[in-house]
């Protein structure tokens, strides 16, 4: 081959890549986040088929769910990060007014009162949303200030904070006011918080935790007691936990195999399709099951700190780290409280549990994380 038709031949390769590389730039979607996010959703149909008694019609919802999240996440990704900034306000105040709306009108199921309902239309829970306005509000008022936060900020942020945290908490929700809260207070570590006040507000947190005691509901406390003694009430209280741990416990390292558990097929597992589908995980696929959807959740993790890390402005940083990090304590609690290191808070496993609102939140904030990854624009100074 002669020299300039190697170079004509190179050329053309590389055009032929910039034309593929172009494509995701252009609809803003991040090929390896999609790639490992559709991975995690087919893994869970095919655990929430076994772990809802083999009832298509369940994985049928679920997929029509995933379809209405993924258009989210889609839709999202579009817009720019200027946008998104803007809409930080907004977003949150609406958020607020309708929790407020929970607490005069709002649905009561299962004991609490979470839920908006637009009769004809949808039933929905107005604290997802604020998982996401919590992080972009707390973001767009840092966005402007110096960093690492002072105290006068911080306090500010604590307000922005506090509000939304105690409306979700008194309907109640203690899983999702943690979830909110945490997404705020991981936007102020990724602004440089100091250790030192770090260990301070550590100290202040520990100090008022016998106040949390005294405010918390009944059910709260018996969780929490059925957590360090789950023996104590093994058919009532203790029976979720005593039940996961032993489901989780008899797969072993190989699983029994898929629709084969007994734990779960035989109805002793509460809340096999929501909260407790990882001992479904567990149970049927083994520890190695569940060491390679792990693996999955971390590398989708690491992506998201990447596209933090790889942020050009202040908002885009402090947004992506908070949503990635909130998306592994998701992934923690949920883990946790399954296998009996932590207390049943009623957090899903994310992407895998049966349901709808927390899909779409989740879905959505990746499309946030595409957003700042493809867009790559700075925010005005």
């Amino acid at each position: 081959m002669k020299p300039n038709e190697s170079a004509l031949l190179q050329a053309s390769r590389g055009r032929a890549i910039k034309r593929r590389r172009s494509v995701w730039e252009r609809i803003h979607i991040d090929p390896w986040l999609l790639g490992l996010l559709l991975v995690l959703l087919a893994s869970g149909l095919v655990v929430l088929y076994s772990a809802s008694g083999q009832r298509l019609a369940v994985v049928e919802g679920q997929v029509m769910r995933f379809g209405v999240a993924l258009s989210a996440m889609v839709v999202l990704a579009q817009l720019s990060p200027i946008t998104l900034y803007r809409w930080s306000l907004p977003l949150y105040l609406a958020g607020l007014a309708m929790l407020v709306a929970v607490e005069i009108m709002g649905d009561i199921g299962m004991g609490a009162q979470r839920w908006l309902v637009i009769p004809g239309v949808v039933r929905f829970q107005p604290s997802e949303l604020m998982k996401l306005a919590m992080p972009m509000m707390v973001a767009a008022y840092l966005h402007r200030r110096p960093l690492p936060p002072g105290l006068k900020d911080i306090l500010i942020c604590a307000v922005i904070l506090a509000v939304p945290v105690v409306l979700i908490a008194k309907q109640p929700d203690l899983g999702t006011s943690l979830l909110v809260a945490s997404a705020a207070v991981f936007v102020l570590l990724m602004a440089g918080l100091s250790w030192r006040l770090i260990g301070c507000l550590a100290v202040l947190a520990a100090a008022a935790l016998p106040l949390l005691w005294l405010n918390m509901h009944a059910y709260q406390r018996q969780r929490v007691l059925t957590f360090l003694n789950p023996e104590s009430d093994p058919l009532g209280a203790g029976w979720n936990i005593i039940q996961s741990t032993t489901a989780i416990g008899s797969g072993g390292i190989g699983g029994k195999g898929w629709t084969q558990g007994t734990q779960s097929q035989l109805e002793f597992l509460p809340e096999r399709h929501t909260d407790f589908i990882v001992a479904v995980l567990g149970e049927e696929f083994g520890l190695v099951g569940m060491l390679l959807i792990l693996v999955l959740y971390l590398m989708i993790v690491m992506r998201g700190l990447i596209i933090a890390n790889r942020a050009q402005d202040t908002y885009g940083r402090l947004v992506a780290g908070s949503i990635t990090l909130t998306f592994f304590i998701y992934l923690f609690v949920n883990v946790g409280m399954v296998s009996g290191i932590l207390p049943v808070v009623g957090v899903p496993l994310p992407l895998v549990s049966f349901g709808g609102t927390s899909s779409v939140t989740l879905l959505a904030g990746f499309g946030i994380l595409m957003s700042i990854h493809s867009h790559r624009r700075l925010l005005p100074r």
